[in-house]
């Protein structure tokens, strides 16, 4: 291993590598001692380009290897448009690409350099080849930050993140590589298994399709039969449900790599201008989709020990049915998809209460149409605190549209039309509705900038029936976990405990 850089290094042509930004570097680690620092950039392992984490961990496995790193340097500004045209006095100067040519290698012998980089992909995010009815970056308002408007579907975030992928954009080496790297388990968006009505429901692109089979979805399924799927249904009444759901349920069932199937419905919001006409499921056709699932259910769950098919919650509210127990979600293997998040949440019961608060406290518990109900009966012990007000408060989407019931998308400006300031002495939101690590909303207000407005505390409420009763009763901070967006939210789980897990760590 070299002790310290050496510059400077040859310049490299840029389409032979995919820069990735070092965001931190062990202390004591191989790449410290060989001078790596923050803000430096990894350019190729033994020679060759690294186009994310899992392939860099990938290389580090085979025992040697060379980390070739520059460290950028600020580039000259370049000055825009050409001298002596009629528009020569609007040129400006603007920041170029920084300069990568300073560069220095060291090598690694079955050690973890010690590098964290500021993306997991350092190639860019693979986009949708898809034009789905049901998509719900197409039914998204504008004016949020860009990254919400981005149609993934990156099969390696799939594997990383948990996020679901349609398998129609992939190509051949796609899926060597998945199959070479054993990148299982994957989760899949099935929706159909009738090739037709998939294509149909899908209306894939042909020029953003790479290869024809990968559109094939029983060969995919069989093609990947050594990776795990997690595979979903997102049901569209009239379309995909009834014989087509029953069709669909007995394919998957049938392959052994498929380990489970979430069944969700349609989600809507109010921006559906020139998109196709849908609608969600009425009551009796809710009942009618669990009738045919529980069906499907016991005999897997007779003959194969699992029940194999998992309803979303909302699929149940919507049918006004009780939610399944904690037994019979097998463990919930699919709770970011919203299968059994609330029975999740009802899972740890209320600690003891007070008699009586040392303060009289109103506190309001804001959330969506469809988990108003449900929660304001969880809290009912509450209410025999003296002292304490509690109101469950059905907050109406005003980003989304008020088609939108669930919890997870109501953003600062639906808290803002719902609560008047200074109605309460504590605000509760669903810890869905926070980006990730945060406490930024979909809309990028910040519980902060609420607190202010509202002129009350506001805190997240918990992931548990009994953490929320923490927060309301002793004003702790919520330690729940944050799911994003949308059922293509991202697990809670280290990205160096993942891939230790697949045994690539160096």
């Amino acid at each position: 291993m070299t002790a310290a850089p050496e510059f400077p290094g040859p310049h490299i042509p840029e389409e032979t590598f995919y820069p990735a930004p070092i965001k931190t570097v062990e202390a004591g680690s191989p790449a410290e001692r060989a001078g790596v620092q923050p803000g430096d950039v990894l350019l190729r392992v033994n020679g060759e380009a690294v186009t994310d984490v899992l392939a860099y961990r990938h290389k580090l496995s085979q025992g040697v290897a060379t980390l070739e790193i520059a460290r950028p340097r600020e580039a000259p500004r370049a000055m825009t448009g050409v001298p002596g045209t009629a528009q020569d006095h609007h040129r400006l100067f603007l920041p170029a690409p920084p300069s990568l040519e300073d560069t220095f290698t060291f090598t690694v012998e079955w050690e973890d350099p010690g590098l964290d980089f500021e993306e997991v992909l350092f190639d860019g995010i693979k986009k949708c080849a898809n034009k789905c009815d049901f998509c719900y970056v197409h039914q998204m308002p504008r004016g949020f930050r860009k990254s919400l408007y981005i149609m993934d579907d990156d099969y390696r975030l799939s594997f990383l993140y948990g996020s679901f992928v349609t398998l129609t954009n992939l190509t051949e080496g796609d899926i060597n590589r998945i199959l070479d790297e054993n990148l299982s388990p994957l989760y899949v968006s099935v929706h159909s298994s009738n090739q037709e009505l998939r294509q149909d429901m899908m209306k894939w692109w042909k020029l953003k399709v790479k290869d024809e089979q990968a559109v094939q979805i029983r060969g995919m399924i069989e093609r990947l039969e050594s990776i795990d799927l997690y595979t979903q249904i997102v049901l569209v009444p009239e379309r995909n449900d009834r014989e087509n759901l029953d069709e669909t349920v007995e394919y998957l069932s049938s392959r052994p790599n498929v380990i489970s199937a979430a069944v969700v419905p349609i989600g809507l919001t109010g921006h559906r201008k020139n998109l196709p006409d849908v609608r969600t499921f009425n009551r009796e056709e809710a009942q009618d989709t669990l009738a045919r699932l529980n069906v499907w259910r016991k005999k897997f769950l007779a003959e194969r020990g699992t029940r194999f098919i998992f309803p979303s919650d909302e699929l149940y509210l919507l049918a006004g049915e009780p939610l399944p127990s904690e037994e019979e979600y097998e463990g919930f293997p699919m709770l970011e998809n919203g299968v059994g998040m609330i029975r999740d949440f009802l899972t740890e019961p209320l600690p003891e209460l007070p008699a009586a608060l040392p303060e009289p406290r109103k506190v309001i518990l804001g959330t969506g149409a469809l988990f108003a109900e449900s929660l304001d009966l969880a809290v009912q012990p509450l209410r025999a605190i003296e002292g304490l007000e509690i109101e469950v408060r059905h907050v109406v989407n005003k980003t989304f549209g008020d088609i939108t019931t669930v919890a997870g998308l109501l953003t600062g400006r639906c808290f803002r039309h719902a609560i008047k300031p200074g109605e309460a002495d504590l605000l509760l939101v669903p810890n869905s509705t926070l980006r990730y690590g945060t406490e930024l909303m979909l809309d990028d207000v910040s519980l902060t900038e609420l607190r202010q407005e509202l002129k009350m505390d506001i805190r997240p409420g918990g992931a548990t029936l009994g953490e929320l009763a923490r927060v309301i009763l002793q004003g702790t901070q919520s330690s729940g976990t944050q799911w994003g967006m949308s059922a293509h939210a991202v697990k809670d789980r280290p990205l160096e405990e993942k891939v230790a897990e697949q045994g690539m760590h160096a």
